[in-house]
This record gives C-alpha cells, sequence and structure tokens, in this order.
C-alpha cells in the first residue's frame, strides 16, 4: 500500500469541507486533480470513502473511520516536525553533565546552570557527578555531552575546553594544629613529613596528581596517611585529626567547626575548572553551553590570577614581549 501524506491532507480537507470545490480552494490546488487524488486513495485503500452527488458528498461508514485515523496521523506528524524544528533551536530536547564533587561550590558552575535552565525551561538538563577522568570517557564515547573537570594533564586531542574558574590551594588542618598558628600564608615545604588526607588515586581525581606534583616539586613525597572518594568526607577526617589536607579556596563554604584554611604560597598552588566537550560535537545545546562558559570566562575579573586563554582550545596563546 502506497499512501502519502499528500493523500491524507487532501482526503481531511475534502471530509471537512464536503465540498471539492471549497477544499480544493482551501489547499491550493485545482478541483480536477484533487478528485483524482481522492480516487487514487480510494483505489489504494480499497474502499470507498465518499457518496459523491450533483448535490451533495457525504462520508461513507469507512470514510468516516478513516478521517479519525488520518487526523490523528496528521497531528502526530505537524508536532512531530515542530518538535524536531524545537530541538533543532535548542528549545526542548536533554543536555548531559558531568561534573566532580565540589564543583558546584564554585560560582562559575552555580551561574552556568543557573542562567542555562532559565533560559532553556524545556530542556532536560541531566546533571551526573563523577571523577574527572571518568568524566572525560564519559565524554569521549558519548555518555556525557560536557564536563566540569579539573584541569587534564595530558588533554585528549580530541577534547574542547575553555576554562571558567581558577582558584589558590590552601592548607586545610585542625585549628589546634602547630601550623595553624602560623601567621600569613605557608610552603607547601611545610607539609614535608605531616600525615595527609588526599583524594584516593584511583577515583581519577585531577587534584590529587595536582598535589602530588606540588610536593614533588618541594622535594618529598606526601605522607598519605588516609584516601577519600568524597570532599566532605577528607574534611570530615582532618577534623578527626587524621591529617592536614589540600584543597581549593572555594570548599572553605563548607568548613566544619574546628578547621582552618591557610593559602599556600607557590604559585603554581591553584587549581582551576574547565568545562569540556567533544570537538566534533556540533549538537546545538551543547555548543550553547560552552558559548555561556567561553562568555563567562572573558567577563571574568582576573584578580590575582594567571588566566587561560577564552578560545575553547586549552593551549597557551603565544604573547609577544613589547619592543
Amino acid at each position: 500500500m502506497n499512501i502519502e501524506l499528500r493523500h491524507l491532507r487532501y482526503f481531511v480537507a475534502v471530509a471537512e469541507e464536503l465540498h471539492f470545490g471549497k477544499a480544493a480552494d482551501r489547499l491550493g490546488i485545482s478541483q480536477p486533480p484533487l478528485s483524482q487524488q481522492i480516487l487514487s486513495l480510494e483505489r489504494e485503500i480499497g474502499a470507498r470513502l465518499f457518496e459523491r452527488s450533483n448535490r451533495r458528498v457525504e462520508l461513507t461508514s469507512a470514510g468516516k473511520n478513516f478521517l479519525k485515523e488520518a487526523a490523528e496521523v496528521l497531528e502526530r506528524v505537524d508536532a512531530a516536525a515542530v518538535r524536531a524544528e524545537r530541538i533543532h533551536r535548542g528549545q526542548v530536547g536533554e543536555v548531559r553533565v558531568g561534573f566532580f564533587g565540589s564543583a558546584p561550590f564554585v560560582e562559575g558552575f552555580q551561574k552556568l546552570v543557573f542562567d542555562f535552565r532559565a533560559e532553556h525551561p524545556d530542556v532536560d538538563l541531566l546533571l551526573e557527578e563523577m571523577p574527572t577522568y571518568q568524566q572525560v570517557d564519559a565524554i569521549l564515547d558519548g555518555r556525557l555531552d560536557l564536563g566540569f573537570v579539573r584541569p587534564l594533564q595530558p588533554k585528549p586531542e580530541s577534547i574542547q575546553s575553555v576554562e571558567i574558574s581558577r582558584e589558590r590551594l590552601m592548607v586545610v588542618m585542625r585549628k589546634d594544629h602547630p601550623l595553624a598558628a602560623t601567621q600569613g600564608d605557608l610552603s607547601v615545604g611545610d607539609l614535608a613529613g605531616e600525615p595527609m588526607v588526599l583524594y584516593a588515586s584511583s577515583i581519577g581525581s585531577g587534584l590529587h596528581q595536582k598535589i602530588v606534583d606540588l610536593c614533588r616539586d618541594s622535594g618529598f613525597a606526601p605522607n598519605v596517611a588516609q584516601a577519600a572518594n568524597a570532599t566532605p568526607t577528607m574534611m570530615g577526617l582532618v577534623a578527626a585529626g587524621m591529617g592536614v589536607s589540600i584543597l581549593p579556596e572555594s570548599l572553605k563554604r563548607l568548613s566544619l567547626d574546628g578547621l582552618k584554611f591557610v593559602p599556600l604560597r607557590e604559585p603554581k598552588a591553584e587549581t582551576a575548572v574547565w568545562l569540556a566537550k567533544r570537538w566534533d560535537d556540533r549538537s546545538f545545546l551543547s555548543r550553547h553551553l560552552f558559548q555561556q562558559a567561553s562568555r563567562l570566562k572573558a567577563t571574568a575579573s582576573p584578580q590575582g590570577a594567571r588566566p587561560e586563554p577564552a578560545d575553547g582550545t586549552g593551549k597557551k596563546r603565544r604573547v609577544r614581549k613589547p619592543r
């Protein structure tokens, strides 16, 4: 059976008008071709849909039943077309976004998520918590569209990223710890030999390797007394006296009673948050959220930070020295 959508539209017009001339005017065609298309439809179905006379046109019993079904088909097709257009325009659909556990405490994360949901109320923003390197795998294999990640070393060539935030790393300790009495900041070297509470290396947190590298640059390997999978757990262990830790400044908002945050003085003692996606992801919603992140970076205050380029490449730009 070969029934086309135009046959259904012609039939519905005639069935609603019960007049071939009026239906032809409504459709913007002449009457003879319309009559031929209805005859062709009846032959294809194998049933008469209209009773015709010189005075009137009426639906047959088969025609009345077919009208209900044909109208429903056309409604579904029209609704599907509208939805496809809205998806193309980014008005509906879903975006799957990963984030590491402490990302919600970063202002850039909060602003991007809030603004995106306000601009796209009919889009499902599906957030999933997972460590940085698990996010990267999920982005590459299509399980995530984007991810809020810590800096990647090395960054896969197929990953595009833009920095949305940069913050200092701070030593977290009990207020009765000897180092807590230090005025001003601390050096990473001051932590040599101190029991430390760090993220477990197995969860793929970008901060774990960052802290290990900072310690090695200061001439020692970290004395890991306890590893943990989540930030609140780490802070609770520090409060319990298991050791000191190194965490981003934004986590001061989570600080427990009895803990003290002291900044590290080394220039490298800082971390960033990136929004990452696949270079070949051309979906409207992914590109829109990524562009929002790029604009956020462009308007952010650079005070106290060494900004990364906001071109989405994650690569350093060469800056010519003034002559």
